[in-house]
C-alpha cells in the first residue's frame, strides 16, 4: 500500500514538473516570439538616410515632387552630410516653385565647398533658381561661379547669355518709368 502511494505521489510529481517545464517553454516560445517581432520591426521602420533618399528619387521620377521633398528632408534630417540629398532636395523645391528654397539649398550645397563637378552644377541650378525669382544679377554671377569650376557648360553659358539679356531688358523699362 505504501508502495502505491509512493507511486501515486510521484506520478503526481511528475505531472507538475511536465506542467512547470510547459509554462516555461510557453514562456520562452512566447518571448522569442516577441524579440523577432521587437528585431523585425525596428528594421522595418528604421529606414537609412540613403534608403531615405532613393525613395526621394523615386517620387521625384514619378512627378511627386512635394512627397520626394519630405524623404529628401528625412534623409537629411538622419545625415545632413549627404550632398546629393540637398541637391535633389532643391531640385524638388525647384519644381514645386519654391525658388528662394531652392536657391538656399544650392548655396548650402556651395558652402559645403564640393569638388568642381557638384560645385558647377550647384552654381547652375543656384543660377536658375534666382533667374526664375527674377534676381537677373546674381543669376549672373552664379552663372559665372559655374563656369569657372566647369567653362565647357554650353547650357551655363547660354543661360547667363538669357539672364544677361533679361537684366538689361528689367534696366530698360526701370529707365522708361
Amino acid at each position: 500500500m505504501a508502495e502505491k502511494i509512493e507511486f501515486i505521489r510521484r506520478r503526481k510529481e511528475m505531472k507538475l514538473v511536465n506542467r512547470v517545464i510547459k509554462v516555461i517553454e510557453a514562456i520562452r516560445n512566447a518571448s522569442l516570439i516577441t524579440l523577432i517581432i521587437l528585431i523585425t520591426s525596428i528594421t522595418c521602420f528604421s529606414q537609412t538616410d540613403r534608403s531615405l533618399a532613393r525613395e526621394g528619387n523615386t517620387l521625384y521620377k514619378g512627378k511627386k515632387y512635394t512627397d520626394a521633398e519630405v524623404k529628401y528632408k528625412k534623409s537629411l534630417s538622419k545625415n545632413n552630410d549627404l550632398t546629393e540629398s540637398k541637391f535633389n532636395l532643391g531640385d524638388a523645391y525647384y519644381k514645386q516653385e519654391k525658388y528662394d528654397d531652392a536657391a538656399q539649398q544650392y548655396k548650402d550645397i556651395i558652402v559645403g565647398k564640393p569638388n568642381s563637378s557638384i560645385a558647377s552644377k550647384a552654381y547652375h541650378n543656384l543660377g536658375n533658381s534666382l533667374l526664375k525669382s527674377k534676381k537677373y544679377e546674381e543669376s549672373i554671377d552664379a552663372y559665372k561661379n559655374a563656369l569657372k569650376s566647369n567653362p565647357g557648360d554650353n547650357d551655363t553659358r547660354y543661360n547667363l547669355a538669357y539672364a544677361q539679356s533679361m537684366l538689361k531688358e528689367q534696366q530698360q523699362q526701370q529707365q522708361q518709368k
